[in-house]
């Protein structure tokens, strides 16, 4: 028999009426079938890590708190499973990037603390928060095991991995990614590209379908040091053998709802067996680097 789970991907820029747009962006997925609905990274606030500012910590609040109530209780209205990604103030300087799962009571099914934390120039994640400590885990929902992810979690192989043996039935990430102004066109070509290619990546070698929900439009940098960043949307869904199911705008908002076949990743894995034929006698990946030994 085959299951499916219509998937609603919300891609959004930031607005003055924030929490009230994505509200109505959910009710639109949910009134059309959605039944697992997915938010970009840190949804309820512009982008503030392009720059190192302590006020911005005020923006973060505990888990649960008003946020998880406000999610919650629509999850439960729509009777949808419902993932956010919020700020989480878990003490006094101690702070998270933090994936919630909600199931269709409203309940939290699970939360991910982002586990890879970037620094770069109007990425200074490192500043504000502290690398996840709850593991790769996949969260068990009504609708299926979910391998949550988060951002910059997208670029490592060994995630994905570790929540495909974990029994995940789907790799979802939110996401905040795009350009600064001063790249060249070939370079911001090529970064969207491996973006693109390494999750399709993820999705062929564990046989699962990736959900990639991204932030889209420009946010500016309040210290004047760069030109902002241009979010360049490009949320997608791939199959399980890295096929594009669908593909949103990089420049506008959009929705889209895909039906993503939940059983096709079995016959994908008997026919590309590759978690059948790992050799796990031969891997050392516990150390950060393996010096050449005569």
């Amino acid at each position: 028999m085959n299951r499916s789970l219509k998937t609603g991907l919300v891609q959004t820029n930031y607005t003055d009426s924030n929490r009230k747009n994505l509200e109505q962006q959910i009710r639109k997925m949910a009134a059309e079938g959605a039944e697992l609905v997915v938010l970009q990274e840190l949804h309820d606030n512009l982008y503030f890590c392009q720059t190192e500012n302590t006020a911005h910590f005020d923006l973060a609040e505990p888990i649960p708190g008003a946020s998880t109530d406000f999610y919650g209780a629509l999850a439960a209205e729509l009777k949808i499973v419902l993932v956010a990604s919020l700020f989480e103030k878990r003490a006094p300087g101690l702070y998270h990037n933090t994936a919630v799962v909600f199931e269709k009571d409203g309940s939290i099914a699970g939360k991910y603390r982002k586990m890879h934390i970037p620094d770069d120039p109007a990425y200074y994640e490192k500043f504000y928060f502290t690398p996840g400590d709850l593991g790769f885990i996949p969260i068990q929902t009504s609708v299926g095991k979910l391998g949550v992810l988060v951002c910059w979690d997208q670029w490592y192989p060994e995630a994905a991995r570790m929540m495909a043996l974990q029994g995940a039935e789907i790799l979802i990430y939110p996401t905040a990614i795009g350009w600064e102004s001063s790249d060249s066109a070939e370079e911001k070509d090529r970064q969207q590209n491996a973006w693109i290619i390494s999750q399709r990546a993820h999705a062929v070698s564990n046989g699962l379908p990736v959900v990639s929900v991204n932030r889209v439009g420009l946010e500016t940098d309040t210290s004047g040091q760069t030109n902002g960043i241009q979010f360049w949307g490009h949320s997608f869904v791939a199959g399980p053998q890295g096929e594009i199911l669908a593909l949103a705008s990089s420049d506008a908002p959009e929705n889209l709802l895909v039906d993503i076949d939940l059983t096709r990743s079995e016959n994908v894995r008997r026919w590309w067996p590759f978690l059948r034929d790992r050799r796990i006698d031969a891997y050392d990946l516990s150390k950060r680097y393996l010096d050449q030994k005569d």
